[in-house]
């Protein structure tokens, strides 16, 4: 398929579905199959407060993310383009803080419910998000900043 100015790779990452969807989706999964079909988690005070911890934690690397992307001057939303190539911060250890933290979040909320369902949804969340937004996500910053964007991926994983 031919790219026109507006839309190739260094222009912009994302069209639909949106990662913010994706994470919305797998939470409604992680619901969905618990409401059909609940299966309980073993050790349900330990997986309430793993569950807890993990919330907790997703919750505080989505804000140390996003307000690093935010200080560096570059899109946070992912149908923008980037204007910098983020290596500091939680940038530092994970290429994708951000669906790293979201993916704390569903399976936080498998062990704070106790439901073997979210973390089902979890492995659904990632490889979606892998498939949907980071694939074209790496695409995107390839293109705009070449052999700056290889070092750093190299040097740093995907998830964790």
């Amino acid at each position: 398929m031919m790219e026109t100015p507006g839309t190739s790779r260094a222009d912009r990452p994302n069209r639909y579905p949106l990662p913010p969807l994706i994470f919305v989706a797998s939470l409604a999964l992680g619901y969905g199959l618990n409401t059909l079909a609940p299966v309980a988690l073993p050790l349900p005070g330990l997986a309430k407060a793993v569950g807890a911890l993990a919330l907790g934690a997703g919750l505080a690397l989505i804000l140390w993310a996003s307000s690093t992307l935010s200080r560096a001057g570059t899109a946070i939303l992912p149908h923008h383009a980037a204007s910098q190539l983020v290596t500091a911060g939680p940038f530092a250890w994970s290429r994708n803080p951000i669906y790293f933290g979201e993916l704390l979040l569903i399976t936080g909320l498998g062990g704070v419910e106790g439901a073997l369902a979210y973390l089902v949804a979890a492995v659904v969340f990632v490889l979606a998000m892998t498939h949907f937004a980071i694939v074209r996500e790496e695409a995107h910053l390839a293109a705009r900043f070449g052999a700056d964007w290889q070092a750093y991926a190299a040097r740093v994983r995907r998830w964790i």
